[in-house]
């Protein structure tokens, strides 16, 4: 069953009910419109704080989508990218790509010109979905893509290489279209972070899609009932496939385009949100804000609001502490996951389990797991190695690259270069990205340890902690630190702090500056060593 299927079921069983909403909660006056009513606005295109459609409205938008694609000759196994910003159109555009037999491909709305030319052309992509924040970018290489592929604006008056999405979509046929669609067919293209280079091309069929969406609503319990929250940006697996569980189950979803803890905490109240997917660093927004008196959950309706969940990067066991003393009624799990494995859930605490907090979990719903040495054989419990997974969810291939997908795809298992341990009780600790890990004197240090144990200190708010060069022991780690706004910090109380920790281990240097983190919530360490490598202590001094 692939997984258009369920928006069509939906349509069915729950037509008049919603299925999504998108707040902008930098509307200040309230305004609360239909998408029906939207279209008729065209093409001036106000911003509204509040805009929904139906489950019937959404399948009928995903049907002319790819009607459209169809008679512009687009066919099964072509390519159609996205690049917009959470919007409600986001999905319906995907979905009506997913069923004219295309594969989408969603684009990082952080890419440069240069960037969005390059992963258009890997893709193979013929036609391309952009909105009014992409204008000056597309501008750019418009020359390059308008002989090549079709592009559709999506926010008003078209430039004049592009159609204008709206009129186009608003004559074309909202009956479903008759293209075969199974399990087995190529659906969809995401791209890696890029942080070694440009981005990968990550290939995955229509029955990972499912398999994501099956999980998230087995590892959350997920109801109708439910109402899930979702802010980080659609183009990553992680927003795509934990929405899906409320795709799977009927449930309403709302897209926040903003993630301060007053828009979070309203949104929460105002559409009586249960489940909330957050990034560590709008965790640690909240916690502060609450800390500090800024807000009052007091203020705002949140006793609905049954689970809050993480992902996307190691959790600081200290935060979840802090939490679970704001929050004492809420459920928590942890999602590990990768693009390559369709996204978050491969392995995960579980909500059962916070318990267990530092630990990323187990092996997810019809997951395999195995941690590995550097001759690919499994190591004991409580050894460091690399963590493989393996499952429905593992990509097709990175597209158009033969030797990067056998690095990482051998026999089956995805090698997912994330350094790993179990312990006696088979849950399974990140130790760090194999590529981070830090070579200090022969020692190798763990920057995630390292942060997670500095992320304890009352007045940080934020850690990242980074390899500098070193004549004398080859690296030191130096340690970024974010302090908590309205307090201040000195290096001698982290070091006094760090005193709990093995010498080795240490931070040799401290750099008291704002955390680099990129739009998923990930610490941005090659941002961050490019920026300090430049003034790095290459005679560190020994601190004995």
């Amino acid at each position: 069953m692939p997984i258009t299927d369920l928006l069509e079921r939906n349509s069915k069983l729950y037509g008049d009910e919603v299925a999504l909403v998108e707040i902008n909660p930098e509307i200040r006056e309230e305004q609360r419109v239909t998408w029906k009513e939207y279209e008729l606005i065209q093409p001036t295109i106000p911003t509204f704080y509040r805009r929904q459609i139906t489950w019937s409205v959404f399948d009928e938008k995903a049907n002319r989508v790819a009607n459209l694609l169809i008679d512009r000759g687009i066919r099964p196994g072509q390519k159609v990218a996205i690049l917009l910003m959470n919007c409600l159109e986001w999905l319906p555009i995907y979905f009506g790509i997913l069923k004219s037999g295309a594969l989408a491909v969603p684009l990082n709305f952080r890419f440069t010109a240069e960037e969005i030319d390059y992963c258009l052309k890997l893709a193979d992509c013929d036609v391309v979905f952009y909105g009014p924040e992409f204008i000056g970018r597309i501008e750019d290489i418009a020359g390059r893509l308008k002989d090549k592929m079709v592009l559709y604006f999506v926010g008003g008056p078209n430039p004049p290489y592009a159609e204008d999405y709206y009129r186009v979509a608003s004559n074309t046929s909202s009956a479903a279209p008759k293209v075969l669609v199974q399990d087995t067919d190529d659906g969809a293209i995401y791209y890696s972070s890029g942080t070694t280079g440009f981005p990968k091309a990550i290939l995955l069929k229509h029955s990972a899609l499912m398999q994501a969406a099956v999980m998230e609503a087995k590892h959350h319990e997920t109801k109708k009932e439910d109402c899930f929250l979702c802010i980080p940006p659609l183009y990553h697996t992680g927003a795509t496939m934990h929405w899906f569980g409320s795709l799977y189950t009927g449930g309403k979803g709302v897209l926040l385009k903003g993630h301060s803890p007053e828009a979070i905490f309203r949104a929460v109240s105002e559409e009586h949100c249960t489940i909330v997917w957050l990034l560590v660093p709008w965790a640690q927004d909240i916690l502060a804000a609450l800390d500090r008196g800024d807000i009052r959950k007091e203020d705002y309706q949140l006793s609905q609001w049954r689970l809050m969940h993480i992902g996307a990067q190691p959790v600081p066991p200290s935060l979840i502490k802090h939490w679970m003393e704001h929050f004492p009624n809420h459920k928590y799990d942890t999602n590990y996951g990768l693009s390559e494995s369709t996204g978050p859930g491969c392995v995960h605490l579980g909500m059962e389990n916070v318990h267990k907090v530092g630990a990323i979990g187990v092996p997810g719903y019809n997951w395999q797991t195995k941690i590995v040495d550097e001759n690919d054989v499994p190591v004991a419990d409580g050894e460091v190695g690399e963590l493989c997974v393996k499952g429905p969810g593992v990509m097709v291939c990175y597209y158009h690259d033969e030797k990067a997908t056998n690095e990482v795809l051998i026999n089956g298992w995805l090698h997912t270069g994330d350094m790993a341990r179990k312990d006696e009780d088979g849950f399974i600790f990140l130790v760090d990205r194999k590529k981070d890990v830090i070579i200090s004197g022969g020692e190798n240090l763990y920057p995630v340890q390292i942060e997670s144990f500095l992320a304890a200190h009352p007045k940080i708010h934020d850690v990242a902690v980074i390899g500098f060069q070193d004549a004398r022991l080859g690296e030191i780690a130096a340690a970024i630190i974010q302090v908590k706004e309205g307090m201040e910090m000195t290096e001698e109380e982290v070091n006094r702090f760090c005193v709990d920790l093995p010498r080795y281990k240490r931070p040799r240097k401290i750099i008291f500056a704002e955390v680099l983190r990129n739009p998923t919530g990930k610490i941005d360490k090659p941002r961050l060593r490019e920026r300090y490598h430049s003034t790095r202590i290459v005679e560190a001094q020994n601190k004995q």
